[in-house]
């Protein structure tokens, strides 16, 4: 029985919540997974009886509550190092790190104009225009570690990684809104689309989106 619950958004728009989510998939950690409907009138209250900051994700852990999802991924790796959610590398690791730290703080345009919304295919895609420098930095980004730490995999360090999951989100908005990609940056898109967990996170999408039209 999993001792981790993992209090999550609405997986078609809650991109913060995807992050940790993958990566627990991804490195088949057992946990149990609580929605709430970021849309429900009480959705405040509902996650504020978990989490001091009053968003999600939220990992409840044997009466631990560790919100942020950059902070929820490192406690797992913490625990789990033989899932190897960081590069062994030392150096590498530190990229690594500054990789996700950049996604975490940075990107305000590309969020604030392409917000998630994995079942949406907007005709009007005037956001990109409005993130384009956004947009250019990380497609300029995974491919420069796709060049220097991706030999040993399809992945932005080679094997999955927890920036792969701090990035996912932004795979899928470049979908949405049909960014224009190099080869190199669709493949890596291609790579992260493929995995098991990314399908799974795709159907929950699709079915809030179908329960919502009735």
């Amino acid at each position: 029985m999993s001792t981790y619950t993992l209090v999550i958004g609405n997986f078609n728009t809650s991109s913060w919540s995807l992050r940790p989510w993958l990566g627990l998939k991804v490195a088949a950690i057992p946990f149990h997974a609580e929605t709430v409907n970021l849309r429900a009138p009480d959705a405040k209250a509902q996650i504020l009886k978990h989490s001091p900051s009053g968003k999600v994700p939220v990992l409840l852990h044997h009466g631990l509550a560790i919100w942020e999802s950059l902070a929820i991924l490192e406690y797992i790796a913490e625990r789990h190092p033989e899932d190897q959610l960081w590069p062994q590398d030392e150096k590498t690791r530190a990229i690594a790190r500054s990789v996700c730290c950049e996604m975490h703080s940075g990107f305000a345009t590309l969020r604030k104009n392409c917000p998630m919304d994995i079942m949406g295919r907007p005709a009007n895609h005037e956001g990109v225009d409005i993130a384009k420098d956004d947009i250019q930095r990380i497609q300029s980004l995974w491919e420069e570690c796709r060049s220097r730490f991706g030999k040993g995999g399809p992945f932005l360090f080679g094997k999955f990684s927890i920036a792969d999951a701090m990035y996912a989100p932004v795979v899928t908005r470049f979908t949405t809104y049909g960014v224009k990609t190099s080869p190199t940056v669709q493949t890596y898109m291609d790579a992260v689309w493929s995995l098991p967990a990314m399908q799974e996170w795709q159907d929950g999408a699709r079915a809030e989106v179908l329960a919502a039209i009735g």
